[in-house]
């Protein structure tokens, strides 16, 4: 059996983007050439790779196999067209990536930084332009076409342009310090909240806006008696008293551990959030860019 390269090639695409549509947008073409295209590979190969649906395509579980063997093939090929681009002097390319103020730093820290080393090693002629900024400037950012992609936390996606795919997923906790120990055996309801200062990121990020809904279909009035630039803050004004804050269990382990904060038990259960690397399917990035986000979704089972 001998099957066009150009078969996988729009295969992975589908299969990356869920959708016959925007693998189309990916690929310059269009749509019922790629649906054509779909409909001979399963011939050729008598099998069913995908369910179809109003809501796009789902991989069948012998699509799925072939998947993981197409993405592998497809990334080696980028690698070694960026191997041979670079060592021929032809690009000296460049990379911006944002990170939205939150969560996405410990990501960028802890989980990125070391395929940011890798891919730094592999091609050391590519400039990286690293971006932190709120997930609604990230997202307008990678729309206009100013970053090539961007790490943030949820957000409503409107632009059909946009394709997200989910690093992982986390749930906040609230925490408090010291002088707050009267509230350790205690579970409390958001409403008992609304008497003690709260510590949170600033208005017009993605995580204000998330607390302020919350607050709101209860009822409540959500006003943070001190607003901070970065989640770091957030754990050291809380530590230093100044009130209690929203927080990813993963930033406050350290403190919790040493017992410098503590976790306040709450009634209301807070709703998970995502973490998404995103970028602009009808903006194609450089090849630079696109080795880069394969090697970032390709190590997405992160631990937040």
């Amino acid at each position: 059996m001998s099957v066009s390269y150009e078969h996988y090639k729009i295969f992975y695409y589908v299969g990356k983007y869920k959708s016959f549509s925007k693998a189309a947008k990916a690929l310059n073409n269009s749509q019922p050439n790629i649906t054509r295209t779909m409909n001979n590979l399963e011939i050729e190969l008598g099998c069913k790779l995908f369910i179809r649906s109003n809501k796009g395509v789902a991989l069948t579980s012998e699509g799925e196999k072939l998947f993981l063997h197409a993405q592998a093939a497809h990334e080696q090929l980028q690698m070694g067209e960026a191997e041979i681009n670079f060592s021929k002097g032809l690009h000296n390319e460049r990379i911006s990536i944002g990170f939205s103020i939150g969560i996405t730093e410990i990501l960028l820290h802890d989980k990125i930084l070391p395929l940011l080393r890798d891919y730094h090693h592999l091609y050391p002629g590519t400039h990286i332009q690293i971006i932190n900024n709120s997930t609604p400037s990230l997202v307008s950012a990678v729309s206009d076409g100013l970053i090539d992609m961007a790490v943030v936390t949820s957000f409503s996606n409107s632009n059909l342009n946009l394709h997200e795919t989910i690093l992982n997923s986390f749930q906040d906790i609230l925490i408090a310090g010291p002088s707050f120990s009267h509230l350790k055996d205690k579970k409390l309801t958001l409403a008992d909240l609304v008497q003690y200062p709260i510590i949170n990121l600033w208005q017009g990020t993605e995580t204000f806006e998330f607390y302020k809904n919350i607050f709101t279909l209860h009822g409540l009035p959500f006003e943070p008696e001190i607003e901070t630039a970065t989640t770091d803050q957030v754990l050291s004004f809380v530590k230093n008293d100044m009130g209690i804050g929203f927080i990813s269990p993963e930033y406050a382990k350290t403190s919790l551990q040493k017992n410098e904060v503590f976790q306040i038990n709450l009634t209301e259960n807070i709703p998970i959030r995502n973490i998404s690397l995103i970028h602009d399917i009808g903006r194609p990035v450089n090849l630079a860019a696109d080795v880069l986000e394969d090697m970032i979704c390709a190590a997405k089972a992160y631990t937040i």
